[in-house]
């Protein structure tokens, strides 16, 4: 019969050089943590630009509210998307969650391109304002991605260029909602087509460049 002093002096040689690791918290935890991040950041907007006229222009009309609201279901599902990913063991299909969120921005988006009544209280768009509408939404991505990547990376993602691309539409979505603080303009196409290029432009830049530091 095998000793049983014998084995626990194995474990206790297989376990002396182990360095002890601090539990993950939950997905759905970690997620809330990234995006209070968010929430602070439409707080300090909210102070600083004319929250009760971006309330009323986007309450007035339908289509302009259902795109902030799929943009920030987007953010929030895809955000929680992100970080089931990063669990080994998850399935890919959590990539699938912000979908019909996505959906819901981008057909609200088009759909008030084809409204021929203005929004209230906004006007005409200055020629070059659609670039610092994409111009935001990639400059203010670039901090949300650089944070969640970090709070991703302690995972060792099993997929980390599909979980980094996920994190991506994450980021582009919570600036696109965030835009909506500082632009006081109606749905048009030119700039529906820029805003489409600059989340394109996080999603490319985010699979591609963070899968290595979700894998070091």
């Amino acid at each position: 019969m095998t000793d049983p002093s014998e084995h626990d002096r194995l474990l206790r040689e297989l376990g002396a050089d182990l360095t002890p690791v601090r539990r993950l918290r939950a997905p759905g935890l970690r997620a809330l943590g990234w995006f209070s991040v968010v929430l602070a950041i439409a707080a300090v907007l909210a102070m600083v630009a004319d929250g009760a006229a971006t309330l009323a222009r986007l309450a007035a009309v339908p289509d302009l509210w259902l795109s902030a609201l799929g943009s920030a279901s987007t953010a929030v599902l895809a955000g929680w998307a992100a970080f089931e990913l990063s669990t080994p063991g998850s399935r890919r299909r959590w990539a699938l969650l912000p979908v019909p969120a996505f959906v819901l921005w981008i057909g609200a988006s088009g759909l008030g391109c084809l409204r021929v009544w203005p929004a209230p209280g906004t006007g005409p768009m200055a020629h070059g304002e659609s670039g610092e509408c994409l111009m935001f939404i990639v400059g203010l991505s670039l901090p949300l991605a650089i944070l969640i990547t970090i709070m991703l990376r302690r995972a060792w993602p099993l997929h980390p260029a599909l979980t980094a691309g996920v994190a991506g539409l994450a980021c582009a979505a919570a600036a696109a909602t965030l835009l909506n603080f500082v632009h006081p303009f109606d749905a048009a196409a030119t700039d529906l087509a820029l805003h489409a290029l600059g989340v394109a432009i996080v999603v490319a830049a985010t699979a591609l460049w963070g899968r290595r530091p979700l894998t070091r």
